[in-house]
């Protein structure tokens, strides 16, 4: 990406997201057991977009919202509030059963316990994204942006949805924009739409620039062939995220970048996290190491947030998968799903191990 289109671009990142609210109880409880809980905004897509957004970067959201609803409200100051601006749709409510924001109801867990959540997506508006709600030419042609960051979720959501994010990925290649995609299969979105969202998946991720995705990702979403069953321990699973992306390179030889996260879970409260990318033809590999969990939930969002917001800033790309891996670290200690880095410094403290106070 040249220095020209870098300045001349209103917004470094471009997310579409279905926005809703995530409810958690207090003190790692279960659901079932508390009285009291915590609200907050949540989408997946945002979580990536909020590491570059509390890092000084313009950011944007295309979004579909209830008119009038007081969770849309909530959503455009938490929004506003992470300072990332908001371009969204207003669809009228339709009454008591007609649409509303999704509402993820998530037990972090705790110790021995682990982390159950809830989805309830039934009405959600989200599902109506339409490119007839956006002007493409302008986005990509008149304000800019460096890079668009699609999600799976988003993709498969709905046939609306599905071909949304089609349109995007278009568009971005037409005006220069690179493109990320993170594949994020789930399998209940992909029931009985199988043949149509492979078609999908496979031409976003033809013109990607950087794919995100753990193995079944790729061959569920994609097709890409796995590697023979090894052992369980984490060298094994980076031997074979090695041996499904040298498939993957020659399936999709426009896309520069691959990237996948490694997790072992010792406690609810104790995992050993690291990461895997491949920039090119080069390999950099983040050996797993002991962080404390506080909530699980965002940190793969978090990592994929540090490593663009890295990418952005143009640094060389062994910084990439050490800022993402630092930056999913960061969720994880946070009661949030989104990380909020007060600067850089804390981002890099994480990567070295430097927990000392600063005063």
């Amino acid at each position: 990406m040249s220095i020209e289109f870098r300045q001349k671009c209103a917004f470094a990142l471009l997310v579409p997201t279905s926005m809703g609210i995530r409810i958690t109880p207090a003190n790692g409880q279960p659901v079932h057991c508390s009285s009291s809980f915590r609200m907050d905004v949540t989408s997946a897509e945002t979580n990536v977009a909020s590491v570059a957004s509390y890092l000084g970067l313009p950011v944007k959201v295309l979004t579909a919202l209830v008119k009038g609803s007081p969770i849309a409200r909530m959503i455009r100051d938490n929004l506003a509030g992470r300072h990332i601006t908001c371009e969204a749709t207003e669809v009228e409510q339709g009454g008591p059963w007609g649409y509303r924001h999704q509402i993820n109801i998530a037990d972090s867990g705790l110790g021995s316990r682990g982390p159950r959540v809830w989805n309830d997506r039934a009405g959600e508006v989200g599902r109506t994204l339409s490119v007839a709600d956006f002007d493409l030419d302008r986005i990509f042609g008149q304000e800019g942006v460096q890079i668009v960051h699609l999600s799976g979720l988003i993709g498969a959501l709905s046939p609306e949805t599905s071909k949304f994010c089609l349109e995007l990925a278009r568009a971005a290649k037409k005006h220069g924009t690179r493109i990320s995609f993170d594949l994020n299969h789930r399998a209940s979105f992909w029931k009985n739409r199988e043949r149509e969202l492979r078609e999908m998946f496979l031409e976003i991720a033809g013109i990607s620039d950087i794919l995100v995705g753990n193995e079944e990702d790729f061959q569920l979403c994609l097709g890409i062939e796995g590697p023979e069953a090894g052992g369980k321990d984490l060298a094994a699973k980076i031997e074979s995220f090695r041996v499904m992306i040298d498939r993957a390179k020659q399936a999709f030889p426009s896309t520069s970048v691959f990237a996948t996260t490694l997790r072992e879970v010792v406690s609810t409260n104790c995992h050993r996290w690291g990461a895997i990318m491949a920039e090119g033809s080069h390999w950099h590999v983040v050996e797993p190491r002991e962080i404390t969990v506080l909530d699980r939930i965002g940190g793969g969002d978090g990592f994929v947030g540090g490593m663009l917001y890295a990418v952005l800033r143009g640094w060389e790309p062994e910084k990439w998968v050490q800022f993402g891996w630092a930056t999913g670290a960061l969720v994880t200690t946070l009661e949030t799903d989104y990380a909020q880095p007060a600067d850089e410094e804390q981002i890099w403290s994480i990567w070295k191990g430097n927990a000392r106070v600063k005063r």
